[in-house]
């Protein structure tokens, strides 16, 4: 075989090396790069700055008891379905509560009862808690010290938007510290989901009583030994509370 020969075939076999060589660093750099970012999404929650989360000065509520407010053997109880991520319920908590309080539950005649309705603007992907549920399993751990109603004002006060990172854990924590809970006490409780059951309980019974949508309030209360219940949706002004209350407090004085 002459040198001319074996010069070309020795030529074509770098040549095929090279771009063997190639192909194997392109693919090398493509399982790389898809690496870094599969560590960025895992990491980067984790790293990221925390958006400033701001302490509220929390309004006392008269007869608190962890979720709830008001003298338990009031004639009405109201019950607010409600999601820590919805504009609405938000609305709710700054306009109307607290005039719900100060005429109705400070005055004895309603029991207050705020309970989750976890997945209204989260949505629940793989069975994987949402920042919704997460929220409210801190809020319920919160009332642990019993710092419900501190949790769920700076719950509120803390909202970014739906589903942005409101409430991931490591801003529920800094929020639970500007709450002034004991960090440790509520670290324990919340890494382990003690609150889980109760948080889907509560969707389940507010389903089941009709709530369509956040806020939803169940209204319950007796006349002549009979349990009657009405159904108010959405974050309603005072003024329909009142109406709707003044009403059920004239029936239940006319038995």
């Amino acid at each position: 075989m002459s040198a001319e020969k074996k010069s070309k075939r020795q030529e074509r076999r770098e040549k095929m090396h090279q771009r063997e060589v190639r192909s194997r660093l392109f693919t090398i750099g493509i399982i790389t790069v898809v690496a870094a970012v599969l560590v960025f999404l895992v990491v980067w929650p984790q790293i990221r700055p925390i958006a400033d989360v701001v302490a509220v000065e929390s309004t006392p509520r008269a007869n608190a008891e962890r979720n709830t407010a008001g003298d338990p053997n009031a004639p009405i109880k109201i019950e607010e379905f409600a999601d820590f991520q919805c504009p609405f319920c938000e609305r709710f908590h700054q306009e109307t509560e607290p005039l719900l309080m100060q005429y109705y539950v400070e005055t004895g005649k309603v029991q207050f009862v705020y309970r989750s309705m976890g997945n209204f603007v989260s949505q629940n992907i793989g069975g994987a808690r949402t920042e919704s549920q997460d929220a409210a399993l801190a809020a319920y751990c919160a009332a642990d010290q019993g710092k419900f109603w501190e949790m769920q004002d700076t719950l509120f006060a803390n909202v970014l938007g739906e589903d942005v990172g409101s409430f991931t854990d490591r801003r529920l924590s800094a929020i639970a510290e500007k709450a002034g809970l004991d960090m440790n006490e509520f670290n324990a409780c919340y890494s382990s989901g003690k609150y889980e059951e109760q948080v889907q309980q509560d969707f389940k019974d507010g389903t089941a009583a009709g709530v369509n949508g956040t806020p939803g309030f169940i209204v319950s209360y007796t006349v002549n030994g009979e349990m009657r219940t009405q159904l108010i949706e959405g974050a309603q002004p005072f003024s329909e509370f009142q109406v709707k209350l003044e009403a059920i407090l004239t029936e239940i004085s006319a038995q």
